[in-house]
């Protein structure tokens, strides 16, 4: 009999322990994220712009390689593609003011 309510005991100091995390309120009432600034909103085009021109080269190096797009026309489009990408990596690593 001593073990069954020893054993109960440890359940429901268990159960309680598990349970504690998620029975607390949450510290920070208010889980809005910050504003970012405006070296922040650059920077972020700046990557959406540089992922933009990579995606955009891949695919075209993908429907070039299945022959859906001809060496010609390759060649017109890759060009600006590459500027694109690289004009948006260098303004990612030139040193911010």
């Amino acid at each position: 009999m001593t073990a069954l309510i020893v054993g109960v005991l440890i359940a429901v100091a268990a159960v309680v322990l598990v349970a504690l995390p998620f029975l607390r309120h949450p510290a920070e009432p208010d889980d809005r994220l910050a504003v970012p600034s405006k070296d922040e909103e650059r920077r972020l085009m700046l990557v959406e712009e540089r992922d933009r021109a990579l995606a955009a080269l891949k695919e075209l190096e993908f429907d070039h390689r299945t022959g859906k797009i001809g060496d010609e026309d390759y060649r017109s489009l890759v060009g600006p593609l590459r500027r694109a990408a690289s004009d948006a990596l260098r303004a990612l690593d030139a040193p911010q003011e």
